[in-house]
C-alpha cells in the first residue's frame, strides 16, 4: 500500500494550513473562547473554498475523497477546534444526501453548500438513544403528502444557524432498527424548536425539538427503513476524520510542548535538556504518528474500496482521539502551572480534546465495534487489509 499523498493531496494540505495559519490563527484564540457564528471567522471560512471539498463535481464542487476531508479537519484543528467545527458540521450533514439522496434532492440542497449560504447538520443523537442507535424513539408517520415528525434530538452543532438538518426517525417503530428512516428537514419548509447551552470547552451544543413538524414526502432520504445503514455508512466516513481533527490537536498540543521545553529553565538549563522531558516529547511523537498511520489507512481505504471500512473507521478513530488524549495531557504536564491558566490555548487543547472520544461513537463503541468485525473476519493469522 502506498501511503504518499498525491500531488493534488499535498496541494490541499498546503492550502488549508496557509488558510489556516493566515485567516484562522491571528483571530484563534478569540474565537474558541467564544465559538461566536457570527464572528468574523466563520465568514472567512465560507469564502475560502474549503466547503467544496463535502460537494461532488457534479453539483459544483471539488469531489468527495476521505482522505481530503482528514488533511482539512487536521490542519482546522492544529489552529481552531471551532474553525474545525464549522467545517465538518458541513459535510457530516450534507454526505447522506450525497450518498442516498435523489437527482432533485442533490441539485436542490448541494450547490448552496459551497459558499455557505446554507448551512447542513446531522441530528441522529436523542436524550434515551446515544451509542444505542436502534433505540432513538422519534417518530414519522406519513399524512397525506408530508410525514409528520415527532421527538427530540440532542448533541447538535449550531442548530440555530442550521438551514437543512438530515433527522432520523422511526416509521415503523414496531420494527426497531428496521423502521428507522431518513428526512431532509428544511427550515424553509419545516418548523421545529431550538435550544442550545455550552460544552465544557465553550463549544456550543443544540437540541431540536420536533412536534407534528411536517415535512414533504419528497424529502424522504433513501427508502423508509433505510435510516440505519445511512446513519451508519455515514460515521464510517466521518469517524476518521475525527480521528483527523484530534491528530491535529495533538500536533498543536506537541509543538506547544516543544516550545515551551527549549524556552523554560531551570536548575540552570533548559527543560529539554532533562531527559525525562525528552522521553516525553518522544512519546508523543511515536503516538501522533502511529494515529497518522491509522487514520488515514482508514480513510485511503474508504476511498478505494466498495466495502464500507467499518472495523478500519473504528480503530482510527478509537487510537487517535485516545493517544491525541494523552498527548495533550503530557502536554500540559510539560507546561506546569501555566499550563492551568484559563484561556490558555494548552488549557482549551485540554478541554477540546476530550470530546472527541465521545462522540461520533464512543471509545467503548468503537472497542465493540472492532471486536465485532474481527469476530467476523476469521482467522488472526493474516489479514489482507494490512
Amino acid at each position: 500500500m502506498d501511503f504518499t499523498f498525491s500531488a493534488d493531496q499535498v496541494q490541499l494540505r498546503l492550502k488549508a494550513r496557509a488558510f489556516a495559519e493566515r485567516e484562522i490563527a491571528p483571530m484563534a484564540d478569540e474565537l474558541d473562547a467564544a465559538y461566536d457564528y457570527h464572528a468574523g471567522g466563520v465568514e472567512r471560512i465560507k469564502r475560502s473554498g474549503l466547503y467544496a471539498y463535502v460537494v461532488p463535481e457534479a453539483y459544483g464542487g471539488k469531489g468527495i475523497s476521505s482522505v481530503n476531508l482528514c488533511i482539512l479537519r487536521e490542519e482546522l484543528a492544529k489552529v481552531s477546534t471551532f474553525a474545525d467545527e464549522v467545517f465538518v458540521m458541513q459535510g457530516l450533514g450534507s454526505n447522506p444526501i450525497v450518498r442516498f439522496g435523489n437527482e432533485a434532492q442533490k441539485r436542490k440542497y448541494l450547490p448552496p453548500l459551497l459558499d455557505g449560504s446554507r448551512m447542513a447538520n446531522f441530528c441522529l443523537t436523542e436524550p434515551a438513544a446515544g451509542s444505542d442507535v436502534a433505540g432513538i424513539e422519534a417518530t414519522a408517520r406519513r399524512e397525506g403528502n408530508d410525514y409528520v415528525l415527532n421527538g427530540r434530538k440532542c448533541y447538535v452543532s449550531k442548530p440555530e444557524h442550521t438551514d437543512i438538518s438530515v433527522v432520523f426517525a422511526k416509521t415503523r417503530p414496531e420494527a426497531g432498527a428496521k423502521g428507522i428512516s431518513a428526512f431532509i428537514v428544511d427550515r424553509e419548509q419545516s418548523s421545529y424548536g431550538v435550544k442550545t447551552e455550552k460544552l465544557m470547552f465553550e463549544g456550543d451544543i443544540g437540541e431540536i425539538t420536533l412536534r407534528d413538524t411536517r415535512v414533504p414526502v419528497e424529502n424522504l432520504l433513501g427508502e423508509e427503513g433505510q435510516g440505519m445503514g445511512i446513519a451508519l455508512g455515514n460515521l464510517d466516513i466521518y469517524r476518521p476524520t475525527v480521528g483527523a481533527a484530534a491528530l491535529g490537536m495533538g500536533r498543536r498540543a506537541l509543538s506547544l510542548a516543544l516550545d515551551h521545553a527549549r524556552n523554560r529553565r531551570m536548575f540552570r538549563q533548559a527543560l529539554v535538556d532533562f531527559q525525562v522531558t525528552r522521553f516525553k516529547l518522544a512519546q508523543m511523537k511515536v503516538e501522533l504518528d502511529a494515529a497518522s498511520l491509522l487514520i488515514y489507512r482508514a480513510a485511503w481505504m474508504a476511498d478505494q474500496s466498495r466495502e464500507r471500512p467499518t472495523m478500519e473507521a473504528s480503530i482510527a478513530k478509537y487510537f487517535a482521539t485516545e493517544a491525541a488524549q494523552r498527548v495533550v495531557d503530557q502536554s500540559l504536564q510539560l507546561h506546569g502551572g501555566i499550563g492551568i491558566h484559563k484561556r490558555s490555548r494548552i488549557e482549551h487543547l485540554y478541554r477540546a480534546i476530550r470530546a472527541l472520544r465521545i462522540y461520533e461513537g464512543t471509545s467503548e463503541i468503537q472497542l465493540l465495534v472492532i471486536g465485532r468485525e474481527l469476530l467476523r473476519g476469521g482467522t488472526l493469522e493474516h489479514d489482507d487489509r494490512l
